[in-house]
């Protein structure tokens, strides 16, 4: 299930409340229609969409780091053989 937060755009139109757009498998909701239960899961759904970009970016820091390491102990490695 793909959740898109429609760019948080907030519509305001003349006299009512603000809308925030989401979309859901390719469907437009509003976030201020949704009970509180879902507005709850689509809150959990946003924040691990945070975290997994956050940890994504630290595995790929740890990555190229292992590998410097690795190129670091081959160099070091080589030159001891020479």
């Amino acid at each position: 299930m793909a959740i898109t937060p429609n760019n948080n755009q907030r519509r305001f139109n003349m006299g009512e409340k603000k809308t925030t757009p989401i979309t859901i498998n390719d469907k437009e909701y509003i976030f201020e229609d949704m009970t509180e239960k879902q507005q709850a899961m689509v809150s959990h759904c946003d924040d691990l969409d945070r975290k997994i970009r956050s940890t994504q970016f630290n595995l790929d820091q740890l990555s190229v780091g292992k590998d410097a390491f690795i190129s670091m102990l081959v160099a070091d490695l080589e030159q001891e053989a020479e």
